[in-house]
């Protein structure tokens, strides 16, 4: 549908995600979007950005808000991403709440419906990580997340296979306003290609290092040159850690942990861009960046 016709049948609004760290919410927009515009991996907290993806149907637009997960923050980083995931809820037409059939988080699950509760706005319930349960176990999760919270409905999914999503989303459609498409058919994402540029490079930090350096890490495009964007684009960019410790853990012995990051993250930049890109990455040490007012608002937190 062209962005500048209006059908009394359609619908369209944003959906907000919530849920707790490492539920599987960017897996799961990614698998309704059907392409790559938020970061995953198995480390907590990956997401630290309000992320945005259009999902396209003949008698319906989603604009889905994924959030960073919602959990008890200590350090002003972290504060920083419970707030983004506060506010997008609140910015919804509908909220998708995403828990782990797997591994149940209590505590933050309670911390979300209690801040839910207080928003006024229909909820669904997505019981994420189906394939990891016994299918007899599913229905009794169902009737006690049932108890907990009036949802709208509650359908047990699997981001990563695909289970159910067409379900989800036919349950979602019905609880849409009438409206017009906000963006045209071919967008996916309002994010620049630079901003997710930077977001999948930070992914590889997150896959290919352990312990704090992930947590310690932000990374900023200084360069991202288009003049010949058919042949070549080249991109320059910074991998920012806390400490010395840590610049050396990430770089590698002869530079090979670092090569490895920027080899995987040139792979999936230039699936996004449609051409091939040349990638430089730095790594430079900003001691305590993630305490750092302005340091975290520099890095776009």
């Amino acid at each position: 549908m062209n962005i500048t016709e209006r059908r009394p049948d359609f619908k369209s609004g944003f959906v907000s995600f919530a849920g707790a760290p490492n539920v599987g919410k960017s897996t799961l927009l990614n698998r309704m979007l059907g392409g790559k515009v938020s970061i995953t991996s198995k480390k907590a907290q990956t997401t630290r950005n309000r992320i945005l993806g259009v999902v396209h149907r003949p008698s319906a637009q989603f604009v889905f808000l994924d959030t960073p997960g919602v959990h008890k923050a200590k350090n002003m980083l972290n504060v920083r991403m419970v707030d983004v995931a506060m506010s997008a809820i609140a910015d919804g037409d509908i909220i998708l709440f995403i828990a782990d059939l797997s591994e149940p988080d209590p505590v933050s699950e309670d911390i979300l419906l209690e801040k839910i509760g207080k928003q006024n706005k229909p909820v669904i319930l997505a019981l994420n990580k189906s394939d990891l349960v016994k299918k007899a176990e599913i229905p009794e999760a169902e009737e006690k997340w049932k108890k907990r919270y009036m949802f709208k409905a509650v359908i047990p999914v699997s981001a990563k296979h695909g289970t159910q999503i067409e379900l989800l989303l036919d349950s979602m459609e019905e609880l849409l306003p009438f409206g017009p498409a906000y963006f045209p058919e071919d967008a996916l994402t309002d994010m620049p290609e630079r901003f997710i540029a930077a977001e999948m490079i930070r992914e590889k930090v997150f896959r290919f290092t352990g312990q704090e350096i992930p947590y310690s890490a932000a990374v900023t495009v200084d360069s991202f040159s288009e003049e010949n964007r058919e042949s070549l684009i080249k991109i320059h960019a910074t991998i920012h850690v806390e400490r010395d410790s840590q610049k050396g853990i990430l770089i590698g012995k002869n530079g090979i942990k670092l090569k490895k990051i920027g080899e995987e993250a040139r792979k999936e930049i230039e699936q996004m861009v449609g051409a091939k890109v040349f990638l430089k990455l730095f790594v430079r040490v900003q001691k305590n960046w993630s305490k750092d007012t302005r340091a975290l608002r520099n890095f776009g937190y």
